[in-house]
C-alpha cells in the first residue's frame, strides 16, 4: 500500500471594505444626482448589497438602475461582498420538470469558451440534495486491500489537478435531431453541453491509496441524490483521466453541479460523471443498475440497443448568427463550438451553402482535449436566401454526420448521442431560422 498523503489548507478571511464616496462635482445638475444615486441603488440591489441610509434599511427600491445622462460626472456603486452581473446583461438557463428535470446553458449568449458555473446546464433525476460538507464522506471498497473512508477535507488532502473539460448530456439534442423546428436556438438546440475548469484529485491517486487489486475491472460510482444513481465503469477510465472533483471555476461545485464532491470522467457522457459521489466499489464485471439498463442504453433500428455507449462523438453548433437573430447584408462573423469526447478538435468548416461547399474555420486557442473549442468564419451575407451549417473533425480522423447518415445508422428513434450537422437558414429578409435537415 503507498504511503498517505498529508497537506494543509490556509483559510484567509476576505478583506471587505467600506467605500467612501467622493464630493460630487459642483457642475453636477440636481437632476443628474437624483439619477446616478438611484443608478448606483439599482446596480447595489442587482449585486445584492445591503442598503443602509442613516442607519436604516432601505425600505424600497427600483426594480431597474435609472441611468445618468453622463456617468462620468457621478460616483458609482460601492464596492461589495459578492459581484453581479451587468444589469444589461442577463443570461439565463432554460428549466424543465421539477424534481426531474434540466436547464439548459444559453450558448447564444457566451463568449469563448468557459460556461460561468451559475450557467452550466443540469440534470438531475430527483431534484438537488442538500448535503453538509463536514458530514459527507467517500467509501471506496470492494476488490481494494485497504478500504477508505475519506471526509471531504481528507480528499483535498491528496495532490490536486486543475483541467478543463466538457461535459455532455448523452440526450443533448434530441428535440432538435428528433423533431426540428425553426424557432430552436442555439440553447434549446445543443443547451446540455457545458465546458469549466474543474479542481480534484485524479481517482488513480485514490484507488492507488486502497490498494486497488488487479482483478478489479469495473468500478460502481454512487451519488448521494434521492435516486441513488449508480453508473458501472471500466476500471481503465479510472486509471486514465478520472478525477474527484470539489471545484469548478476557482469555487467550490455548486450544489446542481455535485457539492461537495462529484465524479468526472472527461469525454464521457454526462450521467457517468455521477454527482454527490459517496462510494466507489470496485468489482469484477458491470452492475447492470436501472441507469445502465432501463435508461442510457440506445435502442437502433433492428431492435437491439447500445450499451456503454460512453464516448461523446465530435459535434459542433454555430451559436450566432442563430435564432432570432435579423441581419443585414454586409461582412458577419459565423461563430459556434465544437467538441469530442475523443479528444482534440482538429478542423471545423463552415458551409455559406446548405453543404454545397465548405470552407476551414478558425480555432481559437486554447485547443484542449476533451474541452469545448471556439470557432469563427468571416462571412459576407449578399442578401440571398441560404444555410448556414458547421462540421467537426476530432483527431482520430471522425467527422460529425448528416442528420440523413445518422438517421441510416441509428434510426430516428434513437434516443441518446446526438450529433447531426445543424444550421441556420437566413431568409432574404434578414430573419434567421434553425436548420435541422442535414
Amino acid at each position: 500500500m503507498t504511503k498517505r498523503f498529508a497537506g494543509s489548507r490556509t483559510k484567509v478571511p476576505p478583506a471587505i471594505r467600506d467605500a467612501a464616496a467622493a464630493p460630487a462635482d459642483e457642475s453636477i445638475s440636481r437632476r443628474d444626482l437624483i439619477a446616478g444615486a438611484a443608478g448606483a441603488l439599482g446596480v447595489a440591489v442587482a449585486a445584492g448589497i445591503p442598503l443602509v441610509a442613516g442607519g436604516q434599511a432601505a425600505k424600497a427600491a427600483p426594480a431597474a438602475p435609472v441611468i445618468p445622462t453622463d456617468p462620468t460626472k457621478l460616483q458609482g456603486a460601492p464596492t461589495s461582498p459578492v459581484g453581479s452581473r451587468s444589469p444589461f446583461y442577463k443570461p439565463s438557463r432554460t428549466p424543465y420538470g421539477e424534481t426531474v428535470g434540466n436547464s439548459l446553458t444559453p450558448l447564444q449568449d457566451l463568449s469563448g469558451t468557459i460556461t460561468p458555473a451559475d450557467l452550466h446546464f443540469e440534470r438531475h433525476h430527483a431534484g438537488i440534495p442538500l448535503i453538509d460538507p463536514a458530514k459527507h464522506t467517500l467509501l471506496i471498497h470492494g476488490l481494494v486491500d485497504t478500504p477508505l473512508m475519506l471526509t471531504v477535507d481528507e480528499v483535498k488532502r491528496f495532490p490536486q489537478v486543475t483541467r478543463t473539460h466538457f461535459i455532455e448530456c448523452s440526450g443533448n439534442g434530441r428535440n432538435a435531431y428528433r423533431n426540428p423546428k425553426p424557432d430552436l436556438t442555439p440553447q434549446k438546440v445543443a443547451g446540455l453541453v457545458s465546458n469549466t475548469e474543474w479542481t480534484g484529485v485524479p481517482l488513480k491517486i485514490l484507488l492507488d491509496e486502497s490498494g486497488a487489486q488487479p482483478a478489479a475491472t469495473w468500478f460502481l460510482a454512487e451519488g448521494g441524490d434521492a435516486c441513488v444513481m449508480t453508473r458501472s465503469i471500466p476500471m481503465a477510465k479510472a486509471m486514465d483521466d478520472a478525477i474527484v472533483v470539489w471545484a469548478q471555476n476557482g469555487e467550490p461545485l455548486r450544489p446542481e453541479q455535485g457539492f461537495p464532491l462529484r465524479l468526472l470522467l472527461p469525454g464521457w457522457e454526462g450521467n457517468t460523471s455521477v454527482k454527490w459521489l459517496r462510494r466507489l466499489e470496485l468489482g469484477t464485471r458491470p452492475w447492470a443498475t436501472r441507469w445502465e439498463t432501463s435508461k442510457y442504453t440506445d435502442p437502433l433500428p433492428d431492435g437491439t440497443a447500445r450499451q456503454f455507449s460512453f464516448d461523446m462523438d465530435a459535434k459542433s453548433v454555430i451559436t450566432a448568427p442563430a435564432y432570432p437573430q435579423v441581419l443585414a447584408k454586409g461582412w458577419w462573423s459565423v461563430t459556434g463550438l465544437a467538441w469530442t469526447g475523443r479528444g482534440k478538435i482538429t478542423r471545423v468548416d463552415v458551409s455559406a451553402d446548405n453543404g454545397k461547399s465548405w470552407e476551414p474555420a478558425i480555432i481559437h486557442e486554447p485547443s484542449l482535449s476533451k474541452a469545448s473549442v471556439r470557432f469563427t468564419h468571416m462571412w459576407e451575407w449578399d442578401g440571398r436566401e441560404t444555410v448556414l451549417l458547421s462540421r467537426a473533425t476530432d483527431e482520430t480522423g471522425y467527422v460529425q454526420p448528416t442528420r440523413t447518415e445518422l438517421i441510416k445508422v441509428r434510426g430516428i428513434g434513437t434516443d441518446f448521442h446526438f450529433n447531426p450537422i445543424v444550421g441556420w437558414k437566413v431568409l432574404r429578409d434578414g430573419r434567421v431560422f434553425f436548420h435541422g435537415e442535414s
